[in-house]
């Protein structure tokens, strides 16, 4: 569905350098980047902040044109044939919003229905299943310049969807949720691939999104492929751990038990760092039976640490999982 072979982009910046003299230079946000992606497949397209995430993303939709290389989408070439595409694909970019600001939700989604010329019959089905598992009802009528970060959010992914897209690309698409609406979103995402086979490729810095939703997992930074293979490949091969914070009764030294280091310690609380292959259930159990515990809660790494300890460790990655 997706098949990009050594794709770059360069864009020229011109930087002054003097009070009346600007020069100019090349940035290269994607350098010779190759990965194939299958019909039906959910895979996380993961790294730092300026990695070339959504670059990869705007050249994938048509929106920049590539450097060098060569990219398909559904056979399609994106930079050729963007209008053709877009019948194909749907969109949510992170936090800009294809929604009309001051119209309500229910106006955006009408619009959709004759910009994509959706027949009647499809475009209810889908907006009502969409306004159910997303939850949706009480917003229709509301402007989408007064929603939440996160109910506009789930609007959105709902009007990237009313067309049936084979190939759904998802900037962030759980940022702004609280717990129960990340929830939602997930389990609608999970259904979406299983039930339509929609080829879903997701960027985000939150790892649970990647561990409850994609068997696979790509990594990119500074332009370049750096990992391509399992959630849980990505976690040995970065070395990354969780962090176990601790609250006890009274003021004590480090905690020491198996399993776990401890890295700070401000007054009661204690922060312990373990593997995060690792089980915190034998953990939590050493730590109650011998130390004064009134709380403690489990902190999961994040991307840009994973990342960090992926290049300090110097190891080779996987590539190439399908």
């Amino acid at each position: 569905m997706i098949d990009v072979d050594g794709v770059e982009k360069v864009f020229d910046v011109r930087r002054r350098t003097g009070l009346l003299r600007r020069e100019k230079t090349q940035v290269r946000a994607v350098d010779g980047i190759s990965f194939h992606v299958p019909r039906g497949a959910m895979v996380g397209y993961i790294g730092p902040n300026g990695a070339g995430k959504s670059t990869t993303i705007k050249m994938l939709t048509g929106i920049l044109t590539p450097s060098g290389g060569r990219l398909r989408v559904a056979g399609i070439d994106p930079s050729r044939e963007r209008t053709r595409l877009a019948r194909r694909i749907g969109v949510v970019f992170g936090q800009r919003t294809t929604l009309w600001w001051d119209l309500p939700l229910i106006d955006s989604y009408r619009l959709v229905h004759r910009m994509y010329r959706i027949p009647d019959a499809r475009y209810r089905e889908n907006l009502d299943r969409c306004v159910e598992l997303l939850d949706l009802g009480e917003l229709l009528d509301v402007p989408v310049r007064q929603l939440s970060l996160g109910q506009r959010m789930r609007g959105d992914i709902a009007a990237a969807l009313l067309h049936d897209p084979e190939v759904l690309y998802l900037d962030e698409p759980t940022i702004g949720l609280d717990v129960v609406s990340k929830a939602k979103v997930r389990e609608f995402l999970r259904d979406l691939n299983a039930e339509r086979a929609t080829t879903v490729l997701l960027t985000t810095h939150d790892l649970t999104d990647i561990e409850q939703l994609c068997k696979r997992v790509m990594v990119i930074d500074h332009g370049r492929l750096m990992y391509d293979g399992t959630p849980d490949g990505l976690h040995e091969v970065g070395a990354s751990e969780r962090t176990l914070v601790v609250d006890l009764e009274r003021e004590l030294p480090p905690i020491e038990v198996t399993g776990a280091r401890p890295v700070r310690v401000e007054g009661p609380r204690q922060w312990l760092s373990f593997p995060a292959s690792a089980s915190a259930a034998p953990i939590v159990a050493a730590i109650a039976a011998e130390y004064p515990l009134v709380d403690l809660s489990v902190r999961e790494p994040d991307i840009e640490a994973v990342i960090a300890r992926m290049y300090a460790g110097e190891r080779l990655m996987p590539r190439g999982a399908e």
